[in-house]
């Protein structure tokens, strides 16, 4: 497992890997990737039980992690290359025409590590409850971690899984929403209001844990309770608070980087900001 010291090392190598794969693409989402890079670091690199050497899409005797938000594509396929699933070289051919590596999760492409397609959102967190659900039928004690955006849990489907999990006892599942208030048209906040997540959240049934999604020792503490909640009962979710944007001070904190990609301008200032603690690819 990584320590604190490492798993910012390799985050910080992650948002340099986001910002050179969109800027080379002319598309993508670098804004949410950015704001989730330290807990999936954490989730990747400390956290989940799995090895790309003998990974299926079975996913039997290891966690499964799925991206609900799809878009997320860029820190996905960093930490999913760092961890050894693919060549870190693989990540320049990002969104281009014919290769593995498409804006949203595709198993038709044949990326190891990849359990599910995503990016129709409100979807993710019912195929991660059927995983999960499965693991429990099968007798697998290994557990299902998915991500949701905050603006994706405007998607009705979002509940209607949550109250399924909730019904059904899915206590094998880790749920993660990347709490960053903003998404593609501005702050959630005015878009649709969702008020009280965490009181949502609790009032289906579910263990809540709230967590600075930036802070290694409380990403890290936060995980580790959601593990002690496992099997008693109640699927667990955990809020993390985060920036978007976060790393690079004129992307931070706006909507206006959702979907838009640096151009090489930007790209080199963005590059500025971030240390290269892994090597580029």
């Amino acid at each position: 497992m990584a320590n604190i010291d490492e798993l910012q090392r390799i985050s910080s190598q992650v948002r340099r890997d986001i910002i050179r794969m969109v800027t080379s693409a002319g598309s993508g989402h670098p804004g949410g990737s950015m704001s989730s890079a330290d807990f999936l670091t954490a989730l990747y690199f400390n956290v989940m039980n799995h090895d790309p050497a003998s990974w299926t899409r079975e996913g039997k005797g290891q966690d499964i992690f799925i991206l609900s938000a799809g878009h997320l594509t860029p820190v996905y396929y960093s930490l999913l290359a760092r961890c050894g699933y693919f060549d870190v070289s693989e990540l320049g051919t990002f969104r281009k025409l014919g290769t593995r590596l498409q804006g949203h999760p595709s198993v038709d492409s044949g990326v190891p590590g990849i359990f599910q397609a995503s990016g129709s959102l409100g979807q993710g967190l019912s195929a991660a409850a059927g995983a999960a659900l499965g693991k429990k039928l099968d007798g697998d004690c290994n557990r299902v971690y998915v991500l949701l955006g905050d603006g994706e849990c405007e998607e009705g489907q979002i509940w209607e899984a949550a109250m399924f999990c909730a019904h059904h006892k899915i206590d094998n599942l880790v749920a993660i929403t990347d709490w960053n208030r903003q998404q593609i048209d501005g702050r959630v906040e005015n878009v649709a209001g969702l008020v009280n997540l965490k009181g949502k959240w609790e009032a289906f049934g579910w263990e809540v844990l709230e967590c600075d999604g930036h802070d290694f020792a409380e990403i890290l503490d936060a995980y580790a309770e959601a593990g002690k909640l496992c099997g008693k009962g109640k699927p667990v979710m955990i809020l993390m608070k985060t920036e978007m944007g976060k790393g690079v001070d004129f992307m931070e904190g706006t909507h206006k980087w959702h979907g838009k990609a640096t151009d090489p301008e930007q790209c080199e200032k963005a590059l500025s900001q971030l240390e290269e603690t892994l090597g580029d690819y």
